[in-house]
């Protein structure tokens, strides 16, 4: 028996600055616990930070680790010092409650680290980047439809992330603090109470800030990911649709709850 899943490897840029080290190390412990709140209703997940500056995440369903991996890039507080998400997605033939992060083998988990590591490459370093073609046989799981056009479905959807990774970097810190604020709110009315601003200021910066581009494309990857969890699995309802949307909503709550901190960081 299949089971759907994705996985994140989480890195921090210049982590080995001197001072930021420690520091670090805290920040991306309470990751992992602001992470573990967001998911409790999921079912079984593994989160483990380990080598300093790392955490791998394994969650149910293909769109849970980019789902997870774009709001923490959004209210990351360290600026200078961004996270970067190697991603995978697919099946394995056991239960996550099963997997040992410590000695786990497989092939999903080599392309998340190659993404990650590829991404470390890069001198302009992507936020994040699939890795969908790499390690896994030829001849793996043929019923499973996205297996062959793993490397086309790479291709584009490495491809929005690059677009609108050009959108994020073009923001101003208003138009970032707007934009995550809505990701969050999604009500400029209350955005604009927040900020001690008005509703067409913030609607100012929302459209300058090219906010709709950046989260529609949020949206749509999301959208091609419970696709093709659906389609490989019509014979097993796994209303990726459905525990996504009740993920987000954990998600929010819980930001909403730390919004004072996160405006003053």
């Amino acid at each position: 028996m299949n089971y759907p899943i994705s996985i994140f490897i989480l890195d921090v840029s210049d982590s080995s600055t001197e001072k930021m080290g420690e520091a670090l190390t805290v920040y991306l412990d309470e990751w992992v616990d602001w992470i573990t709140e967001w998911t409790k209703n999921m079912g079984p997940i593994q989160i483990k930070h380990r080598a300093g500056d790392e955490i791998i995440f394994v969650g149910p369903g293909y769109s849970t680790a980019y789902t997870i991996a774009f709001f923490v890039s959004r209210v990351w507080k360290f600026k200078n010092h961004m996270p970067y998400f190697g991603l995978a997605f697919g099946d394995i033939e056991k239960e996550i409650k099963e997997v040992d992060l410590e000695k786990w083998i497989h092939p999903l988990v080599k392309q998340a680290r190659y993404a990650n590591d590829l991404i470390k490459q890069e001198k302009n370093r992507m936020l994040f980047k699939f890795e969908l073609d790499q390690f896994y046989p030829s001849e793996a799981n043929p019923s499973l439809p996205y297996h062959q056009f793993r490397n086309e479905f790479e291709t584009l959807i490495n491809g929005l992330l690059h677009l609108q990774l050009k959108f994020i970097r073009k923001q101003t810190d208003i138009q970032e603090t707007v934009c995550s604020l809505y990701l969050i709110l999604n009500q400029q009315k209350v955005i604009g109470k927040l900020l001690g601003k008005t509703s067409p200021t913030i609607s100012s910066h929302f459209k300058k800030g090219n906010s709709e581009e950046i989260l529609d494309t949020f949206s749509k990857i999301i959208s091609i990911l419970h696709s093709l969890q659906e389609k490989a699995y019509l014979e097993r309802a796994t209303h990726p649709r459905d525990i996504n949307e009740n993920l987000i909503t954990s998600i929010r709550n819980h930001l909403k709850l730390k919004l004072k901190t996160l405006l003053d960081s």
